[in-house]
């Protein structure tokens, strides 16, 4: 078997290739190498990311690769999982800079070169298992790094470091933007189950982006908003919704409100909450939507004491707001 002792983004590997070039076990998606002193060297991360077409018809929450994010589902098929064993070894990149290579799959035992990999956070969520059993499963989010293009093995370590310092470097509230907050839901379980909630998250997924806006438009025509629109696909400024606050509500009517929706798995941090209300018009009250979570950073920000507060729904109360208003997802 052919070693490499390099690795460059976009071209293809075997697994053979991986697993003997990098030391590493022959199967497993987290897959450490160890030193004589049983220290890790590195990680391989390998995946199956839903955007590679292999996974389409499949759970949608499965790993998945949203711009340059990868989200990435711990070890562990049945039960709750535990941040044990090799799903540790990625927490442990926080304080050292182990170098983990990212592969996704593309068949025949074929992987496709991510790049580096950079953790973000990682957060305990609740999933339901392709059996319908709600369980507590972690995620991770890494930052794949496209550059450089070309990792040697021997110099990876290295190259994580400077990466990993020079990001921390501009990173100022990285403590706040690594921790997940969870947004009060009101009544969202009274007609629903976490599982039902789930299941309804489940299928937002499923929507292509611009389909995710015109169904969040009806979403909001069914809890009473008026006059609602889709911005057009270019040119929106970073709105995606316009509407208006009903003439029977006394207190707000007519008030213009303007969303920005996401269908992310991904967390929505406190920069894409800055640049949505930079985007807003100076009349609007401002409500950003996302099938996911909201960093602690960014429920800060959309609460701002001297700034226009923008209010929040992550996917947990979004599939409350779905199911107590009997919103169609055909």
């Amino acid at each position: 078997m052919n070693k490499v002792t390099s690795f460059k983004v976009g071209e293809n590997y075997t697994n053979d290739q991986i697993r003997f070039s990098l030391d590493l076990e022959n199967l497993g998606g987290i897959r450490p190498s160890l030193d004589s002193d049983r220290g890790i060297r590195h990680v391989a991360i390998m995946t199956a990311a839903e955007d590679s077409g292999r996974l389409a018809t499949e759970n949608p929450y499965r790993d998945r690769i949203e711009q340059n994010i990868l989200i990435y589902t711990a070890q562990g098929r049945e039960g709750d999982q535990t941040l044990a064993g090799r799903n540790k070894r990625l927490v442990e990149q926080y304080s050292v800079p182990t170098p983990l290579f990212g592969f996704t799959n593309i068949g025949r035992q074929t992987y496709r070169f991510l790049g580096l990999l950079e953790l973000l956070r990682h957060y305990q969520e609740s999933q339901a298992d392709t059996k319908g059993n709600l369980r507590k499963v972690w995620v991770f989010e890494f930052l794949i790094h496209s550059k450089p293009e070309v990792v040697p093995i021997e110099e990876a370590r290295s190259i994580s470091a400077a990466l990993l310092a020079e990001s921390r470097r501009k990173e100022k509230s990285a403590g706040l933007e690594r921790e997940i907050s969870a947004l009060p839901t009101g009544n969202a379980t009274e007609s629903a189950t976490l599982v039902d909630l789930e299941t309804v998250r489940v299928r937002l997924f499923q929507f292509a982006p611009y389909d995710f806006e015109r169904f969040i438009k009806l979403v909001l025509e069914r809890s009473g908003f008026v006059k609602v629109s889709v911005t057009r696909a270019s040119g929106d400024g970073g709105i995606d919704l316009d509407a208006y606050v009903d003439d029977r509500n006394e207190f707000f009517a007519g008030t213009h409100v303007q969303a920005k929706v996401k269908r992310w798995r991904h967390v929505v941090g406190s920069p894409e909450i800055n640049n949505f209300r930079g985007a807003l018009s100076t009349t609007a009250k401002g409500v950003f939507v996302t099938t996911g979570h909201f960093t602690r950073a960014a429920v800060v920000e959309a609460r701002h004491e001297s700034k226009p507060s923008i209010a929040l729904v992550d996917g947990e109360k979004l599939a409350g707001i779905v199911t107590r208003n009997a919103v169609p997802m055909n």
